[in-house]
């Protein structure tokens, strides 16, 4: 099932060879994010392909992640349910509380959180992202705060575990279009 397309958001990386792209699709249950990225790091040239499904209320349920990178074939499942987050079949206590999938090599990710953000009417939000810190295949916890600045509606987004904070622009999709030093991104709009 693919469902009907709302945006898609390309992205160029900033300071590395890479770029992502991602659709985001309403589906009969929720949201599907689909997407493809490609770059090159220490173990050479990546193409990732990623599939994020959500809940409504913009919880993640499910994600795969499937490619090369180097010599590597990549595959990886991840499940969310009642028993916690679950990657290739095995149970990851350490992210038992966590809220949302966060996958490191895009930012894609981080649309979840901003999506339910801007439905609560809210000026912040905080949570406990279950992080894939690739290439590693375990899900690390990294609590995460985004606040709503309100001289321009830009975003400020850290991230406790590895010190990391910065100012997002976002488009109203709730995909990121600014991620200084590391993305910048175009939508387009479905008709």
């Amino acid at each position: 099932m693919t469902g009907k397309t709302i945006a898609t958001c390309t992205w160029r990386a900033l300071g590395w060879e890479g770029d992502d792209s991602c659709r985001l699709a309403r589906v009969d249950q929720g949201w599907l994010l689909i997407g493809h990225a490609r770059f090159r790091d220490d173990l050479g040239y990546a193409a990732l392909d990623y599939t994020v499904r959500c809940d409504e209320n913009w919880h993640t349920i499910s994600a795969d992640l499937a490619g090369l990178h180097g010599d590597l074939e990549v595959r990886v499942r991840i499940e969310h349910g009642s028993n916690g987050w679950i990657l290739n079949g095995d149970m990851q206590p350490d992210v038992e509380a966590a809220d949302d999938l966060d996958l490191s090599f895009t930012p894609a990710t981080n649309l979840m959180p901003l999506r339910r953000l801007r439905a609560s009417g809210q000026r912040d939000i905080r949570l406990r992202a279950a992080w894939l810190r690739y290439p590693q295949a375990v899900l690390h916890p990294l609590d995460q705060t985004y606040v709503v600045l309100e001289e321009d509606g830009n975003i400020s987004y850290a991230s406790e575990q590895n010190g990391f904070s910065t100012t997002l622009e976002v488009d109203e999709t709730g995909f990121v279009t600014r991620y200084p030093g590391l993305w910048q991104g175009e939508v387009q709009h479905a008709g």
